[in-house]
């Protein structure tokens, strides 16, 4: 390549991007001990999440984080180290000028976002960076639907045309020399750097925003903001199988699902040979990638010898909980010409649902024949066959 080729391929490259957030503000209306920024949504800083956002997108290159000097303590608890941080000014537009000061050189396009609107989709962030291609700034909002009127003590004077009339958010996007000369030349006061990037006549696009893009202002915003997230959550779903068979031997009964079941045999097992909740047990562990009851407990510990079945599905459950799962449903089927199952299936049912803290409406236990074919038509042995299914919300962090 050539010195002219080299040149003309770095000058198509697009510019370099990067994020001021400010967050210098004291957020008095929102209330609590400390500024809004700092306060929590969803275990997690409103500042936390709105650099998370920025850092996450892969077209920004750097953040500047403009914050109080009174706020140095809480800043740098919640900042990563990554990110620099810049003292702000009295007011919004100081604090602006403070952060622009601050980019590192070579920076095109700069990001201005309120420190206060901790969810900003990625999308809204594309949008205003693909309008900068051909505006001098961008900037997301959303058209205004509601009726507007304007007030006169505490009435309805008139109705005002909410035609063409937006709702601002930010990031709002601009190129990097043209919106630092625009507030070098603006006398302050503005409202945000769209006003100071009109008044020095630059054409500013608008994309479409975000209703999740809230900017967090009043005591009930974290609540709403909580909710956004809780919506935004991806649903985890695991199935898995289980099945187990034991044989018959000596005995007057045979625990079946947590139920002593009259019977002229009884289920020989190294434990109580409880066929039906060991197979529920290996469908949660297998849900959960856990292995088998051998694995939590081996037959060859002689402390297992004879226990109780219920030991080994209270474990699964336990450690579906530890894990984040509930269980969604359960069906096990069991196998055996004999004893009936029919007339214990709601005790069966019910001895589940206590170990498992899941409602017998989730809980299905039935049984077939083999048609008096195999071990089972033989009547040597029960087999059981069991699914369930675990359901987690997870997070996706915005």
């Amino acid at each position: 390549m050539t010195g002219t080729d080299a040149s003309s391929a770095i000058s198509n490259l697009p510019p370099r991007v990067a994020a001021v957030i400010v967050a210098a503000g004291r957020g008095v209306r929102a209330g609590g001990p400390v500024p809004k920024q700092y306060q929590e949504i969803a275990g997690k800083p409103v500042l936390a999440r709105a650099v998370e956002q920025f850092r996450a997108h892969p077209a920004v290159d750097s953040i500047v984080v403009v914050i109080s000097p009174e706020d140095s303590a809480l800043a740098e608890a919640v900042l990563p180290g990554d990110v620099a941080r810049v003292f702000g000014g009295a007011s919004r537009d100081a604090s602006v000028r403070a952060g622009l000061a601050a980019l590192p050189d070579g920076i095109g396009h700069v990001l201005i976002h309120d420190g206060a609107r901790p969810l900003v989709p990625a999308e809204v962030i594309d949008r205003v960076l693909s309008a900068l291609r051909t505006s001098d700034g961008a900037a997301p909002a959303l058209a205004v639907t509601d009726a507007l009127w304007r007030g006169e003590r505490g009435n309805v004077g008139a109705p005002t045309p909410r035609d063409n009339l937006y709702r601002a958010q930010t990031p709002q996007g601009f190129d990097l020399a043209a919106i630092r000369a625009a507030h070098a030349a603006h006398p302050g006061g503005a409202a945000d750097d769209v006003e100071v990037a009109l008044a020095a006549g630059l054409d500013v696009a608008i994309v479409e925003g975000h209703e999740d893009n809230l900017k967090v202002t009043l005591p009930g915003c974290f609540a709403r903001a909580e909710r956004i997230l809780s919506e935004g959550k991806q649903m985890d779903v695991r199935l898995g199988n289980g099945y187990d068979v034991h044989r018959f031997g000596p005995g007057d009964h045979v625990m079946l699902c947590g139920v002593a079941v009259p019977h002229g045999r009884g289920l020989q097992g190294h434990s109580d040979a409880d066929v039906g909740m060991h197979a529920i047990t290996d469908a949660i562990y297998g849900a959960l990638a856990e292995g088998d009851i051998g694995r939590h407990f081996p037959p060859s510990d002689p402390q297992w010898k004879g226990a109780a079945s219920e030991i080994f599905l209270r474990h699964a459950a336990g450690l579906c909980a530890a894990r984040g799962y509930a269980i969604a449903n359960v069906d096990c089927t069991l196998v055996c010409e004999r004893p009936k199952i029919g007339p214990h299936a709601g005790a069966m049912r019910a001895a589940l649902s206590a170990i498992l803290g899941t409602g017998t409406d989730r809980i299905s236990v039935k049984a077939t024949t083999s048609e008096r074919l195999g071990f089972t038509g033989r009547e040597e042995g029960i087999a059981a066959l069991a699914t369930a299914t675990l359901v987690s919300q997870c997070v996706a962090d915005r």
